[in-house]
């Protein structure tokens, strides 16, 4: 992921990009793996220690939760046994991904207060802010989802739009308002206020280094990735697709998804803050309530 942004961001604005370490650039991030690796871990004296050492891992672990019930293709036979790509399928599986995405900013919020920095808390508080403000209009989007399959089951509402239509089509006001809210919840730009360099130096992760940066380095992109599998899984209908595997298209929709962060960041500047809150709580939190308004008519309409 960072070698597909950094070589699209390069693209996009007439750069170069990482081009010099092997063939196109392919072993920079192995280069930037092994500097991470070997960098001194550097505390600072006041921190609070025990919580500053376990808050990037809760970054990392959140990150990783919502793929348990994300299905990446049917059921299929393998030396005789039905083997199912997912880990589980619960009944509640959207209210699983609710819960353990709004989970995450707990790594940030933890990682800020407790590295003794006002730029590290005031960057944590700012991302405890957007979660709330944008939260609440992702749930809503998604809500639009369950009504209309019937189900809270990832792999039942991925069925439904095998037999029926991609809920892009009836659902595109709630899939773009899931998207924006995602870009939010992930501190992807113009969204990037909590580590607003400008302002807070680094944010909220300022006082982290080696390994430790590196947690919250990958959490964000798993979280663009979650982000991108759930879009797949809700809106875009999932491994559903004409000719080709079904591993391969869900593959196709969740890298198209992540190409929008990527065009995003490189084309947009960030928002400033009170601009970033006022805009999640007076534009896009009533779209979400009247798409699931207007939804809740033409369900009970057309069934």
């Amino acid at each position: 992921m960072t070698w597909f942004e950094r070589r699209a961001v390069a693209r996009m604005q007439g750069r170069l990009g990482p081009n010099r370490v092997g063939p196109f650039g392919l072993l920079q991030p192995i280069a930037d793996g092994v500097k991470l690796l070997f960098k001194e871990q550097v505390t600072p004296r006041e921190v609070n220690r025990p919580v500053y050492w376990i808050a990037p891992a809760i970054s990392g672990a959140i990150a990783f939760l919502s793929f348990a019930i994300i299905p990446v293709g049917p059921v299929f036979d393998l030396f005789g046994n039905k083997v199912a790509p997912w880990l589980a399928d619960v009944n509640i599986g959207i209210l699983y991904i609710l819960s353990v995405t709004s989970l995450g900013v707990y790594g940030i919020v933890l990682g800020g207060w407790s590295s003794g920095n006002k730029y590290a808390l005031l960057g944590s508080i700012r991302s405890s802010a957007q979660m709330i403000s944008y939260e609440l209009s992702l749930g809503l989007a998604v809500l639009g989802v369950v009504m209309v399959t019937g189900s809270l089951s990832t792999v039942s509402i991925v069925d439904w739009q095998g037999r029926n239509i991609w809920l892009i089509v009836p659902q595109l006001v709630g899939g773009i308002i899931y998207f924006i809210a995602g870009v939010a919840e992930t501190n992807r730009a113009p969204f990037d206020l909590p580590e607003a360099e400008q302002e807070l130096v680094a944010g909220y992760h300022v006082e982290y280094g080696g390994l430790r940066f590196t947690m919250y380095f990958m959490a964000e992109y798993i979280n663009m990735i979650t982000v991108s599998a759930i879009a797949t899984t809700l809106f875009l209908g999932g491994w559903n697709g004409p000719f080709l595997p079904p591993f391969i298209w869900f593959m196709i929709k969740v890298i198209g998804c992540l190409f929008i962060f990527i065009w995003l960041r490189a084309t947009l500047p960030r928002m400033r803050y009170d601009k970033l809150m006022r805009f999640g709580w007076t534009r896009l939190l009533p779209l979400a309530v009247l798409n699931v308004a207007v939804t809740a008519v033409a369900v009970v309409i057309w069934g």
